[in-house]
């Protein structure tokens, strides 16, 4: 009865802490939702340099699968036997013989990609024992869910993880002595780097002057040349295509034809080679007038017997000779 007048005392104190408990714990289980949903996974990277062979690849929680190793290996059921996973000599020479280099596990992070193995999922776990990879090895038509020990091909897997270097879940694998992992987002390949296109060949000049005419040319001084007989005889077999840059304007003074003024020449062209300039008034060669069309004729007719030449012109106003020896 004094439970009950308590009760009926106490009635809406009750009430008011059965409705706390029951608000604090839905905003517990409603914070952990949130925080599931906004807040990854502890990853699991794999402790540098605890990477072991053939048996728990990598250090992990002491809460592994159980092992009958102790019992084995003290045998308190028979001391003259004595401990039952012992070896014979010979068999241990021949493990010895056969035991695979010493793996460099200082860096796992930085291992190599395992060729030709392809992750489709990996299952990360704070307990690497219980991450599971599904993985596909040469020759698989599919991939196939693989856990730690697993072999896969001619390898076996070590651990199953999350590589941050990589960013992404990753497993490693052991064969022989080396070690590789298998990323499950791959970083994308580099593009590749652009090669330095070869710049177009540059046509050929039709203004440039043949390498067997160029070096037969001379220069004494900038009046003075000596030319060799063949370039002569070239000048005057092919002056239409040597010369065709050349702008060649009769110039008349008081209505009279004094000379020829030349444009359109460059240091590059033949007429440029020989010591001419540009805007040039050619008036006489070796005493023959340009003055008139029969004694430009008659000049060119000296031209291929002439030991020598005397090109006389006009340049920026004022007289110039210049002397030409043929050899």
């Amino acid at each position: 009865m004094a439970l009950d007048a308590l009760a009926k005392r106490f009635f809406p104190a009750i009430v008011l802490v059965m409705i706390a408990v029951a608000a604090y714990l839905q905003a517990s289980g409603i914070m952990e939702l949130v925080a599931s949903a906004y807040f990854d996974k502890e990853k699991v990277v794999p402790p540098e340099g605890k990477l072991a062979h053939k048996g728990a690849p990598f250090e992990t929680s002491t809460s592994g699968p159980k092992s009958a190793e102790p019992i084995l290996s003290r045998n308190p059921f028979d001391s003259v036997t004595g401990p039952l996973n012992r070896v014979a000599e010979t068999e241990d020479a021949t493990a010895a013989a056969a035991a695979p280099q010493q793996l460099d596990l200082s860096s796992p992070l930085t291992a190599p990609d395992c060729s030709g193995i392809s992750a489709h999922s990996i299952s990360e776990s704070t307990d690497p024992t219980w991450s599971i990879a599904v993985l596909q090895a040469p020759g698989d038509t599919l991939g196939k869910m693989r856990r730690v020990g697993d072999s896969v091909g001619d390898k076996q897997i070590a651990y199953i993880g999350f590589n941050p270097t990589k960013n992404s879940p990753s497993v490693w694998l052991v064969g022989g002595s080396t070690l590789c992992q298998v990323l499950l987002f791959a970083p994308p390949a580099p593009p590749p780097e652009p090669h330095a296109e070869a710049a177009p060949a540059k046509p050929k000049s039709d203004t440039g002057v043949p390498d067997d005419i160029a070096k037969r040319i001379q220069k004494v001084s900038d009046t003075e040349f000596h030319v060799d007989r063949a370039v002569v005889d070239n000048i005057l077999e092919n002056q239409a295509q040597l010369m065709r840059t050349a702008r060649i304007v009769p110039e008349q003074k008081d209505g009279k034809v004094v000379g020829i003024r030349l444009f359109g020449i460059r240091p590059d062209t033949l007429l440029g080679k020989l010591g001419l300039q540009n805007g040039d008034r050619l008036e006489a060669i070796n005493g023959f007038e340009m003055a008139s069309p029969e004694k430009a004729l008659e000049a060119y007719a000296h031209l291929r017997t002439a030991e020598s030449l005397a090109v006389k012109v006009t340049r920026r106003g004022a007289p110039v000779t210049i002397d030409f020896k043929i050899q």
